[in-house]
């Protein structure tokens, strides 16, 4: 097989044999972890139990009853999850063998494969993607390895291929309008990761809350070491691949370094800020990242958070997952 469905279906292999394959022996069957809250119907009331969750006590029967009562629900066998992609000119960034954009790929690719081979289906809607301007891309969620496979072909046709560069926008990123997409497109309860480097302008936060009161919402955050820290490198050329805008900077003079540490410390701080009070977990992945090991501690996360116990063997938070 050549060409583009080709070269996706390698890449699949390849993925499917490295990193998925440790993913199902850490996970051993436990995938439903990572659609947290998707796909339940309502079936019964009861009166509340020692070790009921809490979030489930539905306060107006209570309050009828005198009684606390919790509510029961049945779960559908199959769920949906939806990639929300930024692929604005930003995420083709990367300081090491990856960018931003290859990272985004393979997570994609992975995570998709993982849940659709369980019977879930699994759609996309893109941003950003070049020749386009600001349109979308939309994938319909379906199952099975060839939609992962279709998803991956746009991902790769809209960051330019392999190796090749996103044409360059006419202006900073709107996540605000993947967002908003998102509200009109996505009408069943369902996963949804919304991957970016929220390298954006401001406005985003609001329709993120929205779509996070809707859905069970997972904020994929992709970075690099340095869009955080400077090192010594002399005079160099810096570019802006939202705006286009170029200019030298010194990076040998350490009050400018400072500055820059500064500044990243205080976006880094602001960003999680929005993303908690937009209620959303947070998975971070950095093109330094191993993405096994990453996808591990997110999960752990958030079964820790779902059942108040820590999975055996995690990694403490910070090291590129946070819930």
């Amino acid at each position: 097989m050549v060409g583009p469905a080709g070269e996706a279906d390698a890449m699949l292999r390849r993925l499917e044999w490295s990193t998925l394959r440790r993913l199902d022996g850490l996970l051993q069957g436990d995938y439903r972890t990572l659609m947290r809250g998707t796909g339940l119907d309502l079936a019964d009331l009861r009166e509340y139990q020692l070790h009921d969750d809490v979030r489930h006590i539905d306060w107006n029967v209570t309050a009828r009853m005198q009684q606390p009562h919790v509510r029961v629900f049945t779960e559908d066998r199959e769920m949906a999850a939806w990639f929300l992609l930024d692929l604005s000119p930003s995420v083709d960034f990367g300081s090491g063998p990856q960018r931003k954009s290859e990272v985004l790929l393979q997570f994609v690719a992975v995570l998709a494969r993982l849940i659709g081979r369980h019977g879930n289906r699994v759609g996309g809607l893109l941003y950003g993607a070049p020749g386009l301007h600001r349109a979308h891309s939309m994938l319909p969620a379906r199952g099975g390895r060839n939609q992962v496979l279709r998803l991956m072909q746009m991902i790769r046709r809209a960051s330019g291929g392999s190796g090749g560069q996103v044409e360059q926008a006419s202006g900073p990123t709107r996540l605000d309008e993947l967002l908003r997409s998102a509200l009109l497109t996505v009408r069943q309860r369902s996963t949804v990761f919304v991957v970016s480097d929220f390298i954006s302008e401001p406005g985003w936060e609001k329709p993120l809350g929205e779509l996070a009161r809707r859905h069970d919402v997972v904020a994929v955050r992709l970075l690099d070491p340095l869009e955080l820290e400077l090192p010594d490198l002399g005079l160099v050329p810096v570019r802006d691949a939202e705006t286009g805008e170029q200019l030298m900077v010194d990076t040998h003079d350490p009050a400018f370094r400072q500055r820059f540490a500064r500044i990243a410390a205080q976006r880094e701080a602001q960003l999680r800020e929005s993303l908690a009070q937009a209620g959303v977990d947070t998975l971070e992945l950095s093109t330094d990242d191993d993405l096994a090991d990453a996808l591990w501690r997110f999960v752990g996360l958030r079964k820790q958070r779902q059942t108040g116990r820590p999975m055996s063997g995690l990694v403490p938070p910070g090291q590129g997952a946070r819930a």
